[in-house]
């Protein structure tokens, strides 16, 4: 019975991640900026001129950073869906690149723009709410948000809000790039995010009793 919930739990983060990567790919497509997290990352690259990485492998030393952070201080927090997040996100992202190719949206202009990526923080944080919840890990970046709000007992779509602008800052400090997009996703995923959690939590429980 513990097998099955776990498995369950990994099939709930599964769908989760799927559909907070439909709302990665959304922010994408419109073109405005790059999420705080991906900013950070930017000035860590541009600081890190010299050594000639690429974003993606500065993307990933960070978020095995984080892990390596984890396993020193909590590894409770370190589960199965953790990894889970970290090699699958990538190819949902092209998936959806591919499937949403056809619409043109980055050759939109702000009235279409807007809306899109609105849309796409919305359901970045459904999807994010449902992997959290799952309880079967959570990507890197998301756990900064997740330990600060459960171990300093602070409302998670605040803690979410802070996290996200000191990254924004501290990318920007370093060098990174922020749009238009980034200031709505920071102030925008971490509050939508709160309103979705008990929903989740509800949509979670309901599948787990009705498989048992």
């Amino acid at each position: 019975m513990k097998m099955k919930q776990e498995f369950l739990r990994l099939v709930f983060l599964f769908c989760g991640l799927t559909v907070a990567h439909l709302g990665v790919t959304l922010f994408l497509l419109a073109n405005l900026g790059a999420d705080p997290f991906n900013v950070f990352v930017q000035g860590l690259n541009h600081l890190m001129s010299g050594f000639n990485l690429t974003h993606g492998i500065i993307h990933m030393c960070v978020s095995f950073m984080i892990i390596l952070v984890l396993l020193a201080t909590d590894r409770s927090y370190i589960k199965a869906g953790t990894v889970i997040c970290m090699f699958c996100g990538g190819p949902i992202i092209d998936f959806f690149m591919w499937l949403l190719e056809g619409l043109e949206i980055e050759s939109a202009g702000l009235v279409i723009k807007i809306p899109v990526l609105i849309l796409g923080c919305v359901i970045l944080a459904f999807g994010m709410t449902i992997v959290i919840r799952s309880e079967a890990g959570t990507g890197p970046n998301d756990l900064v948000a997740v330990v600060i709000s459960e171990k300093c007992h602070f409302n998670f779509g605040l803690t979410r809000v802070i996290t996200d602008s000191i990254f924004v800052l501290a990318g920007f400090i370093m060098g990174g790039k922020f749009g238009t997009g980034t200031i709505i996703c920071a102030f925008l995923v971490g509050f939508v995010a709160d309103f979705f959690m008990p929903y989740s939590q509800r949509l979670i429980d309901l599948g787990l009793k009705l498989t048992d």
